[in-house]
């Protein structure tokens, strides 16, 4: 059963396409590596994966199910089963490193433990197994604000791994790190999703990367697939045409959206 579905999917932000009739299918065995110029839909297309924007045109299955079917409590607990990081980890910058990655479970605990837990981290030695192999451990009791920024990204994917989630989505979650330590951060996510069974989806511009440690390649371009293939198949040829053309500082509004708007589609 795959674990992501979409068919046909259009999503409208403010008036602008910037998905245009997407279908894709992806699996529990899937390690998916999203790519194209900024611009090209991949943050859009992530959080319409996690559950968190809602399309203007299609259908979307998530794990077994539509999430724009179920009541809101339900719909919580879906986005529970979901570990989602973002380029800019949104950590509450007094909050310490060890509060910020055991917060990756508050939504599977019971209110009690997950209030107590803001107050004293309850299960210290979970925090230390996937801070040390991010070379984290010695800044577990550290303030976030008191972090860099790689260093927050890696917190960040620290709670998405405590968190064991059924789906594993990350945006850019390497963009603040050097070569060596970015491809650490990869194959961790990679190992982790592999070693639980359950599928990675991860968008990067770090094309060596994807090449290197993801099983599929998905290559968007103004909101559109331009190719699905698994990554022996994927081609210099490939990789030109979806950035050709394509100013290297570019930047575009669909990065940059934090509150959508949506409309009919066309």
């Amino acid at each position: 059963m795959s674990a992501i579905v979409l068919r046909s999917v259009s999503v409208r932000l403010g008036g602008r396409l910037v998905l245009d009739d997407v279908s894709l299918s992806i699996a529990a065995s899937d390690r998916v590596a999203l790519i194209g110029p900024s611009g090209a839909g991949k943050t859009t297309l992530l959080r319409v994966m996690g559950a968190h924007l809602r399309p203007t045109c299609g259908e979307v299955d998530l794990l077994g199910g539509s999430p724009w079917r179920l009541g809101a409590g339900d719909l919580r607990q879906l986005r529970a089963r979901i570990g989602k990081m973002y380029q800019a980890p949104p950590l509450p910058p007094r909050q310490r490193v060890v509060t910020a990655v055991l917060a990756g479970r508050l939504g599977q605990w019971p209110l009690w433990r997950s209030l107590a837990s803001l107050v004293y981290p309850l299960d210290i030695g979970g925090a230390r197994a996937v801070l040390a192999p991010l070379e984290l451990e010695d800044r577990m009791f550290d303030r976030c604000d008191a972090l860099s920024g790689g260093q927050r990204q890696r917190v960040a994917v620290a709670r998405l791994l405590y968190q064991q989630p059924d789906l594993l989505l990350a945006d850019e979650p390497v963009s603040a790190l050097d070569p060596a330590l970015a491809r650490s951060v990869i194959v961790r996510l990679v190992e982790t999703a592999q070693g639980r069974g359950v599928p990675l989806v991860s968008s990067l511009h770090a094309v060596d990367l994807a090449l290197a440690h993801f099983t599929r390649v998905v290559g968007l371009r103004e909101g559109r697939v331009a190719f699905d293939l698994p990554v022996e198949a994927v081609t210099k040829t490939h990789i030109d045409a979806l950035y050709a053309g394509v100013p290297a500082a570019s930047v575009a509004a669909d990065e940059r959206i934090t509150a959508p708007r949506l409309t009919r589609c066309a």
